[in-house]
């Protein structure tokens, strides 16, 4: 093998052969004997009480199985404070979070939500039984603007709480009064960060069986992580967690809406046991629209408090989190925790709640609470700078952290490890050549065009918790890697074997990189940017481990200590000694031949380690964006685009790149097209890709992308994490550039998505 280290070099991904030729395994291409398919009625009402269901005609219909209602489940939930039921209506305690039906009883609280389930010899015949089914609906009052559902008189989405708000708590540092009392200017706006719709490429979809003579059960699901999956399903089935076995095959994406248990995981599993047959169930895209959980959904309102020269010295802001009927308000407190951003700000007072309302759940969606705080606080220094009359670079240059500051602790108490956030910005102006760029700006402005110029800076936290990796070298040499990350596009079977290579002197094609499956080890999946942070350093450990031990036996073989070996091209050498050495290979053959090992060393090389960081990572980055409204129709254009990101060391550059890449992709969604829309009686209006609009490929603009290097000290390889981070950074570049535009024409602030209407109207009034 050669001597350079595969660490920081661009290989071809391991998965792309596979997944381009489509011999890759999804869930839905998986078949078992005698499987049947399951079909799911979902409620048409935002807030309705299931009064009857009628499902005679449903279980007489050609080759269908069973029909399953909320009764049948026995009151079956999810998580939550649900208690004992009553009457099919859980008691829940007003203080935690709201336990969720696998299907209705009593009362529907979105549209959408599972109410029966019909499961038949084909999917088209399980689809047919369910319009045979007659739900008899009483409609209820909906709450579907959260700051509506905030009033005393709002409806209820669960009874027995004293209203729809979850306060989650207020971050406070300084005097913030004092800081507004004593400010030379104040700048405030409302701005809201819409919901949105993940929509993976692949829906959601599960296979289920049950093995009655061992009571195991197996779950092909599209998970971002097994391990969770598998230990909630053995909680509420109250078996072993040995007895369910949860596999990831190939996942087509997830964006964080497949981190966790849904009602038709768990229903799967009961119908499967029930039926003593394997049961399907693949998620169309109109379920996946109104039925996976939606992201975002978020308003706040920010106010800065500067001198004349752009020091900030107070911040306020309230975020209002929008989570449908079963959210949590971790993300509003995420939003809270991160207000701040990149900036060193004396006085701050940072309040967050929720609100439930009868809509779809939020959760996860890249990024999680970071890129709405990003956009809150970008968006803000903006128009304090636009207020000044000062460039917003100069203005965020003024208020960084300073770089001696860290590790440093920001009033909501995340933790940044290190951050030279003035270097970014500068990489990132450089690029673009910035005051070639605005004056650019100002000669097509002259001749009537409108254009704009926008920045952001970013950080976020990311790397959370702990995760488990396993190193096997056979015999013959090669190497198999187990981890308990579940990659979904993210190629970490490309990086995690460099650094398997690296540690052990082979070839990265030497090995091989096993995930998503329960049956190994133990693990905490994919997601907030944690996975090769984590359990890449999880995966080094564990190699650093193995290569110890080669080292002794390679030691033990050349008579030599094994201080005096190095590794290099692919064998173990004394050093300063030419000729003198053992391959790889050699040492691998030795280990699992008990006679050629020093005295008391077992046989073999394998080792399995587990890795916890402590704390988290904070990448950061800046981005710019320079684009054009088209007068006529609203259109935007973006004609140069620039990210300058900071994720630490980089194993993988082609894969950094690619992740920048899709992460502009969707933060330019959000920034221009994408909403989900409900209407006043609570019907999803944008529940297809025809109203649901995303982004084509011409629409995504060539992003030139720089990197800046600042390793973290919290992992061995000094990785902080990419996968969020250009999502985080892209939508106020975008956003904040199309104001830069609009600020000609008099506007202040448009909410997203700033759509060609949207856009039309407030240049031709104006």
């Amino acid at each position: 093998m050669p001597s350079t280290s595969f660490i920081g070099a661009s290989i071809r991904r391991r998965e792309d052969p596979r997944l381009i030729t489509g011999s890759a395994s999804y869930v839905d291409d998986i078949t078992l004997p005698g499987m049947l398919f399951m079909a799911i009625l979902r409620s048409p009402h935002a807030h309705a009480r299931v009064t009857a269901i009628d499902a005679e005609a449903a279980r007489a219909y050609t080759g269908v199985v069973l029909v399953v209602t909320g009764e049948d489940l026995g009151g079956l939930r999810l998580g939550g404070g649900g208690g004992e039921t009553e009457g099919g209506e859980a008691i829940e305690d007003s203080e935690a979070a709201p336990s969720r039906p696998i299907l209705a009883t009593g009362v529907a609280r979105h549209a959408g939500e599972p109410v029966a389930a019909v499961v038949a010899a084909t999917q088209e015949l399980a689809e047919d039984a369910l319009a045979l089914i007659d739900v008899r609906y009483e409609p209820l009052p909906a709450a579907i603007d959260p700051e509506a559902a905030m009033r005393p008189d709002a409806p209820l989405v669960h009874p027995g709480r004293q209203g729809n708000v979850i306060r989650g708590g207020t971050v406070t540092r300084g005097n913030v009064a004092e800081a507004f009392a004593t400010a030379d200017v104040v700048v405030s706006q409302r701005i809201v960060s819409q919901r949105l719709a993940p929509n993976p490429m692949e829906t959601r979809g599960v296979v289920a069986q049950y093995e009655r003579g061992s009571g195991v059960f197996t779950l092909w699901t599209s998970t971002q992580w097994a391990h969770g999956v598998r230990d909630e399903l053995a909680k509420l089935f109250k078996v072993p967690e040995g007895q369910v076995r949860v596999i990831a095959p190939e996942v087509g994406g997830g964006f964080g809406c497949k981190f966790g248990l849904y009602p038709e995981d768990a229903l799967a599993i009961w119908l499967t046991r029930r039926v003593q047959r394997p049961i399907k169930w693949i998620e169309t895209r109109s379920e996946s629209l109104v039925a996976t959980n939606h992201g975002r959904g978020q308003a706040a309102t920010i106010s800065l408090a500067a001198r004349r020269d752009g020091t900030i010295i107070g911040l306020r802001c309230t975020v209002i989190g929008d989570l449908g009927a079963y959210g949590l308000t971790f993300l509003a407190g995420l939003t809270a925790r991160m207000i701040t951003g990149c900036y060193d700000i004396p006085n701050v007072e940072s309040e967050h709640l929720g609100v439930y309302t009868n809509k779809t759940f939020l959760a996860a969606y890249r990024g999680a609470g970071r890129p709405e705080a990003a956009y809150y606080v970008e968006r803000a220094v903006d128009l304090l700078a636009r207020e000044l009359g000062l460039d917003p670079g100069t203005v965020r240059r003024k208020n960084f952290i300073d770089p001696s500051a860290f590790p440093y602790t920001t009033p909501g108490g995340a933790r940044f490890d290190t951050g030279e956030y003035a270097v970014a910005l500068d990489a990132a102006e450089r690029a673009v050549d910035y005051p070639a760029l605005l004056a650019e700006r100002d000669r097509l402005r002259a001749s009537g065009r409108t254009v704009g110029v926008g920045l952001a800076s970013y950080v976020e936290i990311c790397g959370f918790g702990w995760d488990v990796g396993a190193v096997r070298m056979a015999a013959g040499g090669s190497v198999t890697v187990y981890t308990g990350i579940s990659p979904h596009g993210q190629g970490q079977e490309t990086t995690f074997a460099q650094i398997v290579a690296d540690a052990l002197g082979v070839h990265p094609d030497d090995v091989t990189v096993i995930h998503g499956d329960t049956l190994m080890g133990a693990g905490y999946g994919t997601g907030g940017s944690r996975g090769t942070a984590v359990g890449g350093s999880a995966v080094h450990k564990a190699a650093g481990q193995v290569r110890e031990k080669m080292r002794r036996i390679a030691a033990h073989l050349l008579e030599a200590a094994p201080d005096d070996l190095e590794l290099e091209e692919g064998a173990w050498a004394v050093r300063g000694v030419p000729g003198r050495l053992v391959s790889v290979a050699g040492i691998a053959q030795a280990a699992h031949d008990p006679g050629k090992l020093p005295e008391g060393m077992d046989p073999g090389l394998e080792t399995t380690a587990s890795f916890d960081p402590g704390a988290v990572t904070a990448p950061f980055g800046a981005h710019i964006a320079f684009v054009e409204i088209d007068r006529d129709t609203g259109a935007v254009s973006v004609i140069r685009y620039v990210s300058a990101d900071d994720c630490g060391t980089i194993i993988s550059p082609v894969l950094v790149d690619g992740q920048v890449m899709g992460g502009v992709a969707q933060g330019l969604a959000q920034a221009l097209f994408e909403e989900l829309i409900y209407d006043e009686n609570g019907q999803l209006m944008t529940g297809t890709l025809m109203d649901y609009v995303i982004p084509r490929a011409h629409q995504i603009p060539e992003v030139a992308m720089v990197h800046t290097h600042t390793a973290t000290p919290l992992n061995p390889l000094g990785v902080k994490g990419i996968g969020e981070a250009a999502t985080i950074g892209s939508t106020p570049a975008i956003v904040n550039a199309i104001h830069d535009a609009l600020a000609p024409h008099g506007v202040r602030h448009l909410d997203m998505p700033l759509t060609p209407e949207k856009l039309w109207r407030a240049t031709s009034t104006r």
